[in-house]
């Protein structure tokens, strides 16, 4: 019976550590007073429930300004320890994450970005100060091809390793039904692509995202052989195509 990654998600309790610590990415992305109401919005909890996770925060180290009435704004987080990186590796991370921003899909390009902000916020102030200012950039003037399916449930559904169903169109324009179990994503310079075991193929194939659509998530669950199915894969891959790897995995099968 076909279901949806998000139907899975739903109706699971929030515990109070994994509240505290939205309120907390709540308060980092905004520079202003975000009110308690707001807060009980976006948790579905009640505004009492959000005073005391401020109240329990403040007492975690987190300097938090305002009161009820009024909004909270994050002024130190000294509720997370600093972050230990050498500059160079800092400038890694920086221009990794500014690289997810400019050739993933949205979902993991806002994820790139508040990974900046929570990175940011636990480092020292001279090195906050310097990733606020790297050097380093990243700037894509031909940006893939946008998936045309949903690359967040597919993400999930590849990490989860349940099994999915897609309609597909090949370069040749034929069109085909799918059934795989999803084993990875790899981004190139003009597409994104699904390496997947394929059962209507019954071998390892590569899909491009901007050529699939109807993605349904099965209830079907192939763990734990995901890992140990991708790293057979993309070895097969390398030797069969040892010079041409790239061009074979971006183009459709």
């Amino acid at each position: 019976m076909p279901i949806s990654v998000m139907s899975r998600l739903q109706g699971e309790p929030m515990t109070k550590t994994l509240r505290l610590t939205k309120v907390m990415d709540v308060l980092r992305r905004h520079t202003g007073p975000v009110t308690a109401q707001s807060l009980a919005d976006d948790l579905l909890v009640s505004v009492r429930s959000i005073h005391r996770d401020i109240a329990t925060l403040r007492e975690m180290g987190a300097v938090i300004d305002g009161e009820a009435g009024f909004g909270f704004t994050l002024i130190e987080d000294n509720a997370l320890p600093p972050m230990a990186f050498g500059d160079t590796e800092l400038e890694a991370l920086v221009l990794g994450l500014r690289e997810v921003q400019q050739i993933a899909d949205p979902d993991l390009a806002e994820a790139a970005q508040s990974a900046l902000r929570k990175i940011q916020a636990r480092l020292p102030d001279r090195q906050a100060q310097a990733l606020r200012h790297s050097v380093l950039s990243a700037r894509r003037f031909h940006p893939p091809e946008r998936p045309t399916v949903n690359a967040a449930d597919l993400r999930q559904a590849t990490r989860d390793e349940y099994e999915i169903t897609f309609d597909y169109c090949d370069a040749k324009g034929s069109k085909t039904a799918r059934h795989v179990k999803p084993l990875g994503l790899v981004y190139f310079d003009r597409s994104t692509a699904l390496v997947a075991w394929c059962t209507l193929r019954q071998a390892d194939r590569v899909f491009r995202l901007d050529r699939m659509s109807q993605l349904t998530v099965l209830s079907t669950s192939f763990r734990p052989h995901r890992v140990a199915m991708l790293r057979e894969a993309l070895d097969k891959f390398c030797k069969l195509y040892p010079t041409k790897q790239a061009k074979v995995l971006s183009s459709s099968q």
